[in-house]
């Protein structure tokens, strides 16, 4: 068990050094084993944070994500979730000002998480597989951009009216 936790260690220092090295926009963390978001990534990625525009942490164990994580990486433009025991967001989603996409497909959401509904550049919301059993918080959506798609939107989703 040791020698495997050893490797996932190596597997995420390796990808973390070669995002740094080669200064790309993007971290792939997909298939690691990560209950949480390593610290010491931080430390590692202060210089390149800002640069990092797609993070990918599929199929791993996280039960959550900090708000530390979402004001480290504000320049994400898509952030890919897929795959983990997550159930809630941090209250600091809010400040991804760039996030055009989003995959939270196979967690544990039980509720639509609304923080969302504050990110106006946001365009691609994946929820597939979730325990979401009904929108009822949901009052608005925010299809101006895409006035064709609005009207037959209309008909298709029916929210509660706002009081």
């Amino acid at each position: 068990m040791q020698k495997r936790m050893g490797e996932a260690v190596a597997r995420v220092a390796r990808k973390v050094n070669e995002t740094v090295e080669n200064k790309t926009d993007s971290l792939d963390l997909a298939d690691c084993k990560l209950m949480t978001f390593p610290v010491g990534i931080y430390k590692v990625m202060r210089n390149v944070a800002e640069e990092i525009h797609l993070i990918t942490l599929a199929n791993n164990e996280l039960k959550s994500l900090t708000g530390k994580f979402i004001i480290t990486f504000n320049q994400l433009q898509e952030l890919n979730l897929e795959g983990n025991y997550l159930h809630r967001l941090p209250e600091e989603i809010k400040t991804l000002l760039h996030l055009k996409a989003i995959n939270l497909s196979k967690n544990k959401f039980r509720h639509f998480p609304e923080q969302l509904t504050a990110l106006k550049t946001l365009e691609t919301i994946n929820l597939e597989e979730n325990e979401i059993s009904e929108l009822k918080q949901l009052r608005k959506i925010r299809l101006n951009s895409i006035p064709d798609v609005a009207s037959e939107a209309k008909q298709m989703i029916k929210f509660q009216s706002q009081q």
